[in-house]
């Protein structure tokens, strides 16, 4: 017997509707993990097999094949999505993806968040194509993969290019482009001020400083010794140093070149600490050393190779000495908090202004850098 071909079609078209579940919808469906799995650089293979391991077949009563597919079709739209996010604005105002407004914040907080180990490695290095060559090697340090690297590399160098133009605040900035959190863009704006300066941060004696007490100096150096800091009208205000500032700071010498203003402030400060700090004795015997450094730093920062090597000095000669000498960080505060205050007490001493600007930064940088 013949069977007619419009039989066949309605016979497998029966099969089809009875092995098929359609569901058509118009909101693009994200999943937060398998969208992680892809940031964080795994193939959809090793995405799979940590979807398996997290025991997401038995939950779902799926199959792997169902689960391959499904991973393969996340990968596949976070890859279409992912030129949206190097520009989040427009992310808000296209129509190939239906995203509520809750869940592309998340995309793209997540997109430009990264790994501390990671961007401590790259932390006042030149964002350049030789940097990027490096990267293999810092994958391998870090343990972050070599894919994951290059997007936040990518990340960085692209915030970098964008606001170095850019008037005005240099966070504000940064979270008004890419609509990130206030925390995540002033960590973006430690970065970039970073990547600017070129700060020292690779030595052995910096190597116990993580990225969340550099993103912490670079905030107080950012708010206090830029040009923004005295003037909200200039260009790239928060991202160089106030140069007419570092120039003042040699007039800060005398305090150490003029030995009646130099006693006259020890005197000052030991009386305010005796009997209040463990290591008085070592304090009085070190005051003079403890500030030539700290006022041999201010006069130096007028030139380049002294600004880039700011961290490596404060460890070198105030932080390690007080360490030697065992001081606990609430001597320490104790005696950058005299040290500083005091100075208003000295009549000659005329550059009360300069001086305060200058230590407030270095007492809350020292503070933050002194671990014990």
């Amino acid at each position: 017997m013949i069977i007619p071909d419009c039989v066949c079609v309605c016979v497998q078209a029966l099969r089809m509707a009875m092995e098929l579940d359609v569901f058509v919808g118009n909101t693009t469906i994200m999943d937060e993990e398998v969208y992680q799995l892809w940031l964080d650089g795994y193939t959809v293979t090793d995405a799979v097999s940590m979807r398996v391991r997290s025991g997401i077949l038995e939950q779902w009563g799926a199959c792997q094949a169902v689960l391959e597919s499904d991973t393969t079709d996340h990968y596949r739209t976070f890859q279409m999505a992912e030129r949206l996010l190097h520009c989040p604005s427009k992310l808000a105002n296209q129509l190939l993806f239906q995203i509520p407004p809750q869940r592309q914040a998340m995309l793209i907080e997540r997109y430009y968040a990264f790994d501390p180990a990671f961007v401590r490695e790259l932390l006042g290095k030149k964002l350049s194509k030789g940097t990027k060559k490096d990267l293999d090697d810092v994958s391998t340090k870090t343990g972050v993969t070599l894919k994951s690297c290059r997007r936040q590399f990518d990340n960085f160098k692209r915030v970098f290019k964008v606001v170095e133009e850019m008037k005005g605040p240099l966070v504000e900035n940064i979270k008004q482009h890419f609509l990130l959190s206030d925390r995540l863009a002033r960590d973006y704006g430690a970065i970039v001020f970073f990547a600017n300066i070129r700060f020292e941060t690779g030595k052995k004696k910096l190597q116990y400083l993580n990225f969340e007490d550099f993103a912490f100096c670079a905030g107080q150096l950012i708010q206090n010794w830029t040009v923004g800091a005295v003037d909200s009208m200039v260009e790239d205000m928060d991202v160089d140093l106030d140069k007419e500032f570092l120039q003042d700071l040699k007039e800060l010498k005398i305090l150490i070149t003029d030995k009646d203003m130099l006693d006259q402030h020890k005197s000052l400060v030991c009386t305010a600490l005796r009997g209040k700090i463990q290591v008085f004795a070592e304090m009085e015997a070190n005051f003079k050393n403890l500030s030539r450094a700290l006022v041999n730093i201010a006069a130096k920062l007028m030139h380049t190779k002294d600004v880039r090597d700011f961290f490596i000095d404060l460890v070198e000669k105030f932080i390690e000495p007080c360490r030697s000498d065992r001081w606990v960080l609430c001597d320490v505060k104790a005696f950058l908090t005299q040290y500083m205050n005091s100075a208003r007490a000295l009549d000659a001493f005329k550059q009360q202004a300069i001086w305060e600007r200058y230590m407030t930064v270095i007492r809350s940088c020292i503070l933050k850098m002194y671990h014990e």
